[in-house]
C-alpha cells in the first residue's frame, strides 16, 4: 500500500499541487504597515526591550497542529504516574490530556479503538545529536562539537540544528516527540543545548520546546584531555581537566557580579551562558563516566553554587547510586553500552536496575541516531537486566525512564512526560506492549494532533522528498 507523506512546511504549497494527501498553505498575510512599533530600528540604534532581552530573538515560535477532541479507548495504559490501566481511555482535548480512565467520548470526538493494544506518554530523548550531526553522515554535516577552545559555552546547538535531517522522522516512527539536543562532548564545557518537539519544521525556533530552559554541556574524562593533549596543549589529564572547569567559573563568578555595578563590562557569550547556571537558568548536562569524576564534579558544583541535573552516559553510577539519590541527580545511561574506552570499561547491564532500587532518577538515552527509533527496546533490555538479578522492576516503572524521568532531567516535567490531566497531550499508541521487541508505535500524537500513523501518515522532510523517487507520488513502499 502507498503511504502519502505529511508535508514538511517548506514544501507543502508544492505538495498540495501534486497531491491531495497534504493542505495548501494559507496566502502569506500583507504586511502590516510601518509604526514605531513594529519598524526595526537602524543600525546601531537599539531598543529598550532589545537591550534588556538580547536573546528573545531566538524564542521559541511553535505552535501545536489543530486537532479536535480525540478519545482513544480500550487500551492498556502506562501513565508513568502510577500503576497500569487495563481496558481505559484517554482524552486528548485542545493539546491537553482532559481525562484519563472509564471515560466516555464527548460529542463530535474521533475514536480510536485501541483494544489489544497499549497507551503511553510520548518517548523523550535527553540526549540526543539529531540536527547537529544530521544524515547524510558526511563531514559537511558535522556541526555538534566546536573544537577550537577547551571552553565554548559561547555556542548554542540551536544554531545548527537542521530540521530537514531526515532522521527525526525515523526517531518519531520510534515514539519521541521530544528530545533534548546536545553539543558533543570534545571541551569541558561544549555550549547550550536546545529542546525539542518532534515535528516537521522550516526552522528550530518552529520545534523549540515552549519554556524549556536550556542546558550547559560539560564533559569529564577522556575526550576533552585526549584532544586537547594531542595538540600539546590543556587539558592533557584529568587535573587539567578540573583546573579549566574552576577557571572557567571563576570569570563567570566576577562576570556576574560585575553586572550589578555603575558600568557593567560589554556583552560576553561565554560568560553570560555560565552566569545564566549560576543564576539557576540554565541546566547542567555533564557528560561523565567515572564515579570519581562524578564526585568530583558536584564538589565543583558545590564550590561555585550551582546544581548538576543529569550526568549523561555515567556507566558506573551504579557505585554512587546512593549519592546520586540524594543529591537528585539524574543519570541519563545506555542500557548496555561498555567497554569502548577506559572511562567505559566498568558498565554493567543491571546499572538502570541499582540505581532505581536505590532511589535515583534513572533515564535510558540514546546518543545515537539509530538508538533513537528504539528507547522503548532499550528500557527493555535493562528492566529485564534488572528483574534476572530480583529486582522485580514493572513496565510500570521501566515506562518512566524514557518519560516522566527526562521530561524532568532537561526541566520540562511540569509540562510533557506523564499522562496526567492538563499536560500535554503527546501520546504513543503502541501495537502491543511497548518493551516486546515485536511491537510497534502506530500513532503518535504531539499536543492532541496526529502526526504518525503507520497506516497512512508518515511524515517526510524536503530533503528525502527531494532525493527519493516517486516520493510526493505517496512515499516508498
Amino acid at each position: 500500500m502507498q503511504r502519502n507523506p505529511l508535508c514538511y512546511p517548506v514544501i507543502a504549497a508544492l505538495a498540495a499541487l501534486l497531491v491531495g494527501g497534504c493542505a495548501s498553505t494559507p496566502a502569506a498575510p500583507k504586511p502590516a504597515p510601518a509604526t514605531p512599533e513594529n519598524t526595526a530600528p537602524a543600525a546601531g540604534q537599539e531598543t529598550a526591550t532589545q537591550k534588556k532581552n538580547p536573546n528573545d530573538a531566538y524564542l521559541s515560535t511553535y505552535k501545536p497542529q489543530p486537532s479536535g477532541p480525540v478519545l482513544i479507548a480500550n487500551a492498556t495504559i502506562l501513565t508513568a504516574a502510577g500503576d497500569r490501566i487495563e481496558r481505559g481511555s484517554i482524552l486528548l482535548q485542545d493539546g491537553r490530556v482532559s481525562a484519563v480512565g472509564n471515560i466516555q467520548a464527548p460529542a463530535g470526538a474521533t475514536v480510536v479503538d485501541a483494544t489489544g493494544k497499549w497507551v503511553t506518554p510520548g518517548i523523550i530523548d535527553a540526549h540526543s545529536h539529531l540536527g547537529v550531526y544530521a544524515s547524510p553522515g558526511v563531514e559537511a554535516h558535522e556541526d555538534g562539537n566546536e573544537m577550537t577552545n577547551p571552553v565554548t559555552a559561547e555556542v548554542w546547538a540551536e544554531h545548527a540544528v537542521w530540521p530537514h535531517d531526515p532522521q527525526f522522522p525515523l526517531a518519531l516512527a520510534g515514539g519521541v516527540t521530544a528530545m533534548q539536543i546536545l553539543p558533543g562532548s570534545g571541551n569541558l564545557i561544549g555550549g547550550r543545548s536546545v529542546t525539542v518537539k518532534n515535528v516537521p519544521a522550516r526552522h528550530v525556533d518552529e520545534m523549540k520546546f515552549p519554556g524549556a530552559p536550556y542546558g550547559l554541556k560539560m564533559a569529564c574524562g577522556e575526550n576533552p584531555k585526549r584532544f586537547y593533549g594531542e595538540k600539546g596543549r590543556s587539558p592533557m589529564t584529568r587535573m587539567g581537566n578540573v583546573a579549566g572547569y574552576r577557571r572557567a567559573w571563576i570569570d563567570a563568578a566576577e562576570y556576574r557580579r560585575a553586572q550589578g555595578d555603575a558600568k557593567p563590562p560589554g556583552r560576553d557569550l561565554s560568560k553570560e551562558t555560565l552566569a545564566g547556571v549560576l543564576a539557576g537558568e540554565i541546566l547542567v548536562q555533564n557528560h561523565c563516566y567515572r564515579a570519581d569524576e562524578m564526585l568530583t564534579m558536584i564538589d565543583i558544583s558545590r564550590e561555585f553554587g550551582f546544581k548538576i541535573a543529569a550526568f549523561h552516559h555515567a556507566v558506573e553510577a551504579y557505585k554512587i547510586a546512593d549519592v546520586l539519590a540524594r543529591e537528585g541527580i539524574c543519570s541519563d545511561i545506555w542500557a548496555d553500552w561498555w567497554g569502548f574506552k577506559m572511562e567505559a570499561l566498568d558498565g554493567i547491564r543491571e546499572n538502570a536496575a541499582i540505581l532505581q532500587k536505590a532511589g535515583a532518577c534513572v533515564v535510558i538515552h540514546s546518543d545515537s541516531s539509530d538508538g533513537i527509533q528504539r528507547l522503548n527496546q532499550e528500557a527493555a533490555k535493562a528492566m529485564a537486566a534488572g528483574n534476572r538479578m530480583g529486582m522485580s522492576i514493572r513496565p510500570e516503572d521501566a515506562i518512566r525512564w524514557i518519560t516522566i524521568n527526562p521530561a524532568k532531567s532537561i526541566g520540562v516535567g511540569d509540562q510533557t512526560g506523564s499522562l496526567e490531566v492538563g499536560k500535554m497531550a503527546d501520546v504513543v499508541v503502541w501495537s502491543g506492549n511497548p518493551f516486546s521487541v515485536y511491537s510497534r508505535a502506530e500513532k503518535v500524537y504531539i499536543d492532541g494532533a496526529l502526526i504518525y500513523d503507520r497506516g497512512r501518515l508518515q511524515p517526510r522532510t524536503d530533503f528525502e522528498i527531494g532525493i527519493m523517487p516517486n516520493a510526493l507520488e505517496g512515499g516508498v513502499q
